[in-house]
């Protein structure tokens, strides 16, 4: 099995039908499976997943969720339910135009590790969705380097071993990039349509925004500390030392110049405070390396990541 389009569905029932065909077509002549992920639907979804897969037993397969996850979780499920080389991930709300995958694979077969669709022209309200998605992206791009122009964008493709070596949880779905270019896969952005949505109503309004900036820290953190987590903590805590020391100095310029007291200057309570919080940020950043290394030494997970071997008795790539 080449590639695997994995989707999720929650209350897509009358999508489900046109969104079958048209990846039928635009998948015509490549060994394929479609992974729809029912996320707790109650409008029929599973019941239509189930006849197309009765229907189209050689290319449909149907996990079933015992309840509303979420689209992340949903996404996570069918990447493990997937068995293709490729994964390509698309929305089930017909926005997405399945037509665009095959120049997605070709992008794959050139060399790219990662595939990103980017929605030129989107077809949404422009401040409740796409506004706030602007935003977004530039901010994410600027924490993790990682420089797209749509992370929201569901249509995406990926090589198999970029999804591997993490979990993910909440909103992270739309991360994947910033993972793999943190172990420094080759990404490439392109063009891709967008249509409006022609059935039911959007599942996410601007409450999302908040979400994604909370996570955006959790992958800032395991992008950049997960490995050395001192650097951060050790590096605040130097920080907060540094600031308790100048405010002592200060406190002590003016009792020797003006004959202030210590005791009564507020700023005398902060000093210690500031070494106190400092002193503690290096000890949690201690403990933080100890379970680190406790993580990657009991998992026999390496720190490194291979692209290929050349030389020897023969070339490996990864």
């Amino acid at each position: 099995m080449r590639v695997s389009v994995v989707v999720p569905v929650y209350n897509e029932v009358e999508s489900l039908n046109p969104l079958h065909i048209a990846l039928t077509e635009a998948l015509q002549g490549l060994s394929y499976e479609l992974v729809f992920v029912d996320d707790g639907s109650t409008d029929g979804s599973n019941e239509e997943l189930i006849r197309l897969a009765g229907e189209d037993s050689t290319h449909v397969k149907v996990v079933e969720l015992r309840r509303n996850f979420g689209q992340t979780t949903a996404i996570a499920a069918g990447i493990d339910h997937a068995i293709g080389e490729v994964i390509v991930l698309i929305d089930a709300d017909l926005q997405n135009d399945p037509a665009d995958i095959p120049m997605m694979l070709e992008k794959i077969e050139e060399g790219y590790d990662v595939v990103s669709g980017w929605r030129m022209n989107r077809q949404d309200a422009f401040l409740t969705r796409t506004l706030p998605s602007r935003i977004a992206n530039w901010l994410i791009s600027r924490v993790t380097g990682v420089h797209l122009h749509d992370y929201g964008c569901t249509l995406k493709a990926y090589r198999r071993y970029v999804l591997q070596g993490f979990h993910l949880y909440g909103e992270m779905h739309r991360f994947i990039p910033a993972y793999a270019g943190g172990v420094g896969a080759k990404i490439i952005e392109v063009p891709v349509r967008h249509h409006s949505r022609r059935f039911g109503k959007a599942k996410y309004g601007l409450e999302r925004t908040l979400k994604v900036i909370l996570d955006l820290l959790t992958v800032k953190f395991l992008i950049s500390y997960a490995n050395k987590p001192i650097y951060l903590f050790g590096g605040a805590g130097l920080a907060l030392i540094l600031g308790s020391i100048i405010l002592l100095g200060y406190l002590v310029l003016r009792r020797i110049l003006l004959d202030e007291h210590l005791v009564r200057s507020p700023l005398l309570l902060m000093t210690v405070m500031l070494f106190i919080l400092g002193f503690q940020s290096i000890l949690m950043g201690l403990t933080a390396e100890l379970l680190a290394r406790t993580y990657h030494e009991s998992q026999s997970k390496p720190t490194y990541t291979v692209r290929r071997v050349v030389g020897g008795q023969h070339e490996e790539s990864l």
